[in-house]
């Protein structure tokens, strides 16, 4: 870990003040730190916003749930609000991580998760773009079993490790940001990038922006939902394949759907082609096996992740199956 300077911001003011070149915030660190200590991530300064006041969840006037991004995802996960109106969210963080991460790292923080790209995490290991751009992404040709098949480039075949993320895109979250500009909200869908050129750019944020809250607007979905994650042991790991399906049917009919992949892409996975096909077919298994297909369209392996084209699939399958009252 290399020398830095810490400051320990008291109000969301100063914290965005003293962000700038070569600055980190630190919130519960279970990511950042890890990468210090590998010297993955170089920050000449810290800045912790642990004390801010962004740790509440609370209703908006829409009906909906503003949730601040100091929020442990623990707590997150067992608030009554979210257990009732968002269950998919809550069956997500439950499955990320183990009981003391979740007890520490913050919603902010989980929006901001870096690859677990062998190469990335291992400075001795091999190439790749994503920590030094222009290297060469040592995954390509290289272990790649717990790699992208879909949205990938030839910069880049990294995978977005979050669980959390995942059911936020399926409940079109709104992330809300605050830098030196100003505050700006951003769809979640929006909030991260696909590699192309630029791998080592995961988000959209504008240097020094903080993440401030996230939130949910209301919707019908949280009597169909389902989250499931498919890894490599049922203890702490990072998913293979995951998928969150939700529904909104009346009448046997679909109104609404949300069919979004975890584990498969440098950003969660929305399928939006399978959402399409899913409005308006009635609540069926033949419907459900259209959109599960549709949702690999294009997908691609590499050899050792070969066999997650077909894994997310089935995993897509199972959990609109099990969202829809189907298995």
């Amino acid at each position: 870990m290399q020398p830095f300077s810490y400051i320990r911001a008291d109000r969301l003011e100063d914290a965005v003040g003293a962000a700038g070149p070569g600055s980190r915030f630190l919130a519960g660190g279970t990511n950042l730190v890890d990468l210090m200590k590998n010297r993955v991530e170089r920050p000449t300064r810290v800045i912790d916003i642990s004390r801010l006041p962004l740790g509440d969840v609370g209703e908006t006037r829409a009906g909906g749930v503003r949730i601040g991004a100091l929020v442990p995802n623990s707590d997150l996960a067992a608030h009554p609000l979210i257990r009732k109106r968002f269950p998919l969210l809550s069956q997500a963080l439950l499955s990320g991580a183990s009981p003391q991460l979740r007890n520490m790292a913050t919603v902010g923080g989980n929006l901001l998760q870096r690859t677990r790209c062998y190469y990335f995490m291992d400075t001795e290991l091999g190439p790749c773009n994503k920590r030094e751009p222009g290297s060469g992404c040592g995954a390509m040709h290289g272990r790649n079993r717990i790699h992208a098949i879909l949205g990938t480039s030839e910069q880049c075949i990294a995978a977005n490790p979050s669980d959390m993320c995942v059911a936020l895109y399926a409940l079109d979250a709104v992330v809300e940001v605050q830098g030196a500009s100003g505050t700006r909200r951003i769809r979640v869908t929006d909030f991260h990038r696909l590699p192309g050129d630029a791998p080592e750019i995961d988000t959209i944020l504008a240097p020094g922006e903080l993440i401030v809250a996230v939130e949910l607007p209301p919707n019908a979905f949280a009597g169909r939902s389902h989250y499931l994650k498919v890894r490599d042991r049922a203890s702490y790991a990072f998913a293979l394949v995951s998928a969150a399906a939700a529904l909104d049917v009346a009448d046997g009919v679909i109104r609404g759907a949300r069919l979004v992949l975890g584990g498969v892409a440098h950003k969660p996975w929305r399928c939006a082609e399978s959402e399409r096909l899913l409005v308006g077919s009635r609540l069926e298994a033949a419907a459900m096996e259209r959109a599960a297909a549709g949702c690999i369209e294009g997908a691609r392996g590499f050899g050792d992740n070969d066999f997650k084209v077909e894994l997310a699939r089935r995993t897509a399958l199972r959990a609109l199956n099990v969202a829809a009252g189907l298995a």
